[in-house]
């Protein structure tokens, strides 16, 4: 998929030098890693590319598999040495483009770094490496009625490592936060390949600057995560409660759910999706749901006192125009949730998206809706749209047929973007800026800020060697 052009003319496309396994830096890889090295030409392809449907022009030089902090400052050492980029990789599930590699550039999968080190129940803490799936990890903590809070749509999926790396949201991120609420320490090596360890195992700690908060989010710029201690949190008391709210209208809808957070109400989660999105799970559901409703609210109260806090937020829903329901079981919830999670594949089925990520106060949820619409009308485009009520942020979502991704849609993307930040918003809630954003990312920074942001990513990684290209064009790294 082709990016929306810079501002002085790049394309985005990253560099095309063919991948050669007697190039230097793979030769040197291969001595000082043999069984890690890897340059089979379909695993190369796989790294070109990432659920964002951007694609490099042509294949990294090699992946480097690695399986122990060895390995990855063994790799980052060689890279250094030699002037070579390096794309830290796990899933490769993100949506922004952070992790293509292209030609002359290694791969670091942290992908088999999968092991729990620890779980402690006194402290409420896990060690982890990078490489294991959210998924996999709470499964494990169950056994300790623990569980970490993150709860992205691809959880089974994605990477711990990976969301760190993104600052990754999701459903559950109107009362428990995003990822940095949930992360104590982290242990990253920097480009030359040393060691640090940043933040600390206590709940309190404020000695010097917080680095691990600004590793948090950095989309693999700063270091490589190769360990993280994690704050979790005890299994609510009790079945969660979840409703379902039809609506005639996404307006009416956004109104409801931006009248239940000014109501103090602290929900677990509550997502919105509007007529698009329902059309597009309905077609590949085989369920009638327009039927039903114009707009779809999903709200769930976890917790002691889950069922008396329902009822309040049944009440505003009701007098905000819901058709409500009131899930009687768990399959029922278990259901609405499904229909939720089913967006994102429903549009994928559609065609090759461009996945917004948009983020703007509570308060101006129909405002912005509204202003989807309008943008609809005026750039002769549908852009489906789904919600993270509880927090603000949306994902409205362009389905393109073919890689390249029309002039009209960026016109209708970039209009975007300009009104979240006009009411107060920002460019991504969770995805990060990748590849994707970056052309915009001075409008939302403004000159100053992006000085200072070019200077830290200088301070850790001089030679530019992590993840070039990504946040900041190439020049500006």
């Amino acid at each position: 998929m082709a990016s929306r052009p810079d501002a002085d003319g790049d394309l985005g496309a990253l560099p095309s030098e063919t991948a050669a396994t007697d190039d230097p830096v793979v030769a040197a890889l291969r001595q000082a890693l043999p069984d890690r090295v890897v340059t089979d030409p379909e695993v190369l392809a796989a790294c070109t590319a990432d659920r964002s449907g951007h694609r490099a022009e042509a294949p990294p030089l090699a992946v480097v598999e690695a399986r122990e902090v060895a390995d990855v400052q063994q790799t980052c050492r060689i890279a250094s040495a030699h002037g070579t980029p390096i794309v830290t990789r796990a899933a490769g599930t993100g949506l922004a483009g952070g992790a293509i590699a292209g030609g002359g550039e290694i791969v670091l999968s942290t992908r088999a770094m999968d092991r729990i080190r620890e779980i402690s129940p006194a402290d409420r803490l896990a060690v982890v490496e990078p490489g294991i799936l959210n998924g996999d990890l709470n499964r494990a903590l169950a056994a300790h009625d623990l569980w970490w809070a993150p709860d992205p749509a691809s959880r089974d999926i994605s990477t711990v490592g990976g969301n760190i790396a993104m600052n990754a949201g999701g459903l559950l991120c109107a009362k428990y936060g995003v990822t940095r609420e949930a992360v104590l320490a982290l242990t990253v090596v920097l480009a030359d390949g040393r060691v640090v360890e940043t933040g600390h195992r206590t709940v309190k700690g404020v000695s010097g600057y917080d680095l691990c908060a600004l590793l948090i989010g950095s989309e693999g710029t700063l270091g490589v995560i190769v360990e993280a201690t994690l704050r979790l949190e005890p299994q609510p008391e009790g079945p969660p409660t979840t409703i379902g709210a039809f609506f005639d209208s996404v307006d009416a809808a956004a109104r409801a759910a931006a009248a239940v957070t000014a109501g103090g109400h602290r929900i677990a989660l509550m997502e919105l999706m509007d007529e698009p999105t329902l059309a597009a799970v309905a077609a590949q559901a085989d369920q009638d749901l327009l039927s039903q409703g114009r707009a779809h609210l999903l709200v769930q109260c976890d917790g002691p006192g889950a069922a008396t806090l329902a009822e309040s937020v049944v009440a505003v829903l009701t007098e905000h125009g819901g058709d409500v329901e009131t899930a009687s079981d768990e399959q029922r919830a278990a259901e609405l949730l499904a229909l939720r999670r089913a967006a994102l594949p429903a549009l994928e089925a559609q065609g090759t998206l461009l996945v917004e990520d948009i983020a703007v106060p509570r308060s101006r949820l129909a405002e912005t809706f509204a202003a989807i619409r309008q943008l609809e009308a005026a750039h002769g485009v549908t852009i489906p749209t789904t919600c993270h009520a509880g927090d603000g942020n949306l994902h409205p979502t362009f389905v393109v047929d073919g890689e390249e991704v029309p002039a009209e849609v960026w016109a209708a993307a970039e209009a975007l973007f300009a009104h979240a930040l006009a009411v107060g918003g920002t460019l991504t809630g969770e995805h990060g800026i990748g590849l994707l954003k970056r052309a915009w990312l001075p409008d939302e920074l403004g000159a100053e800020q992006l000085q200072l942001q070019r200077g830290i990513k200088a301070v850790f990684d001089p030679q530019g060697l992590l993840n070039p290209g990504k946040v900041f064009a190439r020049e500006e790294a």
